[in-house]
């Protein structure tokens, strides 16, 4: 028996900071109609409910009917220490970071990590994340095995690193290329899950391990690639310490075999100019992670500049750098930090970064992130009245990206009225 979601809808047919906000198409009185797992139909409430009469009614009045939100770049073992006080990257790696990754050789740690974690993502409307996760396999095991257990689309990768680590952090060159190719033969492509080659930043693998990745992933080009690169200057000048034969941090990835079109860049702050003109070359996706930019203290993602040349932008949490599992957090810090950078992104333009834009830098545009048929039905239903204080405002909206944006700047998990995943309906265990 079909379902037939009726509520405001929103999708995008075209990236708004190329179109503009026409780009979206809003309907007041809208529908969406899911069976099998998919959305079969998108539009208006009275045509679908008389074209399709057997179905299931689900009616959420004026709340928005949205794609579920993507988180394109997270590392659910550092969900225990989020919000932790006083660092910036590499003093919160060492002191954060590295003790609580240490744990996740312990399947029963990791699988507790990785379900609290994707439970309250879900909480908050989020359907799919890219995430990093320890150098132990287990670690891998516990959040595929979560996901496959909540039906959710989730990517991620063992963290390979062989230096500049603690003991316990530490694999090798052979280890990581073995270890990984194993997990990706494991799960890459089971349900809804796609593995991802981890190396996690350049200080922490010495060259022979880039290499043995950057083989890894020749062998294996469908599949994703992700780091960080670029998110402070400290960073960038431990690297030219390190790589004194590369002309900037993104050659080193490059004279590794890691760059190229299916590459995930976390961060992506202080480039220089002939890195943007690479990464603009071979497309590879900029993530930018607005949260953790500003509570680690890392910069202003130039994302005016980055967008108007042509570069491939998705939007996350980075948690637990970054301070909030909430999308809609980070759109309000994205657009906060657009304000300090001298541009005010469109709602529209947030939203799209939070769906259809993390969707197509993930490779899944044609999968997840939008309002049409065929796309997996994996969705968000919007309260845009959860507060007072968001309902007073929207009450005095002229039009829907007036009544949006309240909700955007200033709404939790209170916002989020349900979520669907892979067409069901679904309540983290935490709540």
């Amino acid at each position: 028996m079909p379902d037939l979601l009726l509520g405001q809808t929103l999708t995008f047919t075209d990236d708004p900071f190329l179109s503009g906000p026409d780009a979206a198409q809003h309907e007041r009185n809208g529908a969406v109609l899911i069976d099998g797992g998919r959305i079969q139909a998108v539009g208006p409430a009275d045509v679908l409910r008389a074209q399709h009469p057997q179905a299931t009614i689900h009616n959420y009045g004026s709340a928005l009917i949205s794609p579920g939100f993507i988180d394109a770049h997270a590392h659910y073992p550092q969900t225990g220490i989020i919000a932790s006080w006083g660092k910036r990257l590499i003093d919160w790696l060492d002191t954060y970071t590295f003790p609580e990754e240490s744990r996740f050789g312990d399947p029963a740690h990791a699988a507790r990590a990785a379900e609290t974690c994707l439970d309250l993502m879900l909480a908050q409307g989020t359907t799919t994340v890219c995430s990093f996760c320890t150098i132990h396999p287990e670690s891998v095991d516990a959040l595929f095995s979560a996901a496959q257990a909540r039906g959710m689309r989730v990517l991620g990768g063992k963290t390979c690193m062989d230096r500049n680590a603690p003991d316990t952090l530490r694999d090798t060159a052979q280890a990581a290329y073995d270890q990984s190719k194993a997990l990706l033969n494991r799960w890459h492509g089971v349900d809804r899950l796609s593995y991802v080659i981890t190396p996690r930043f350049a200080p922490t693998s010495t060259p022979d391990q880039l290499a043995a990745l950057g083989a890894l992933w020749a062998e294996h080009p469908s599949v994703l690639m992700q780091t960080h690169l670029s998110e402070q200057h400290e960073e960038i000048a431990w690297v030219g310490d390190l790589f004194p034969q590369a002309r900037d941090y993104l050659d080193v990835y490059e004279s590794f075999g890691l760059l190229g079109r299916k590459a995930l860049f976390g961060h992506a702050i202080h480039l220089t100019a002939r890195e943007r003109a690479r990464l603009r070359e071979v497309g590879a996706a900029l993530v930018h992670c607005p949260t953790s930019n500003a509570f680690i203290g890392s910069g202003l993602f130039d994302m005016a500049g980055l967008k108007a040349e042509g570069q491939r932008v998705a939007l996350a949490t980075d948690i637990g750098g970054g301070s909030s599992f909430s999308m809609l957090r980070t759109m309000a810090a994205a657009y906060e930090i657009g304000q300090l950078g001298g541009t005010a992104l469109h709602p529209a333009q947030l939203w799209w970064l939070a769906t259809a834009g993390s969707a197509q830098a993930l490779g899944l545009g044609d999968t997840i992130g939008t309002l049409r048929p065929g796309i997996e039905a994996d969705l968000a239903i919007i309260n845009l009245a959860s507060t007072p204080a968001i309902a007073q405002r929207a009450a005095r909206a002229d039009n829907f990206w007036e009544a949006l944006f309240p909700t955007l700047m200033m709404g939790d998990d209170r916002a989020i009225t349900a979520t669907w995943v892979a067409g069901k309906p679904t309540r983290p265990s935490l709540l």
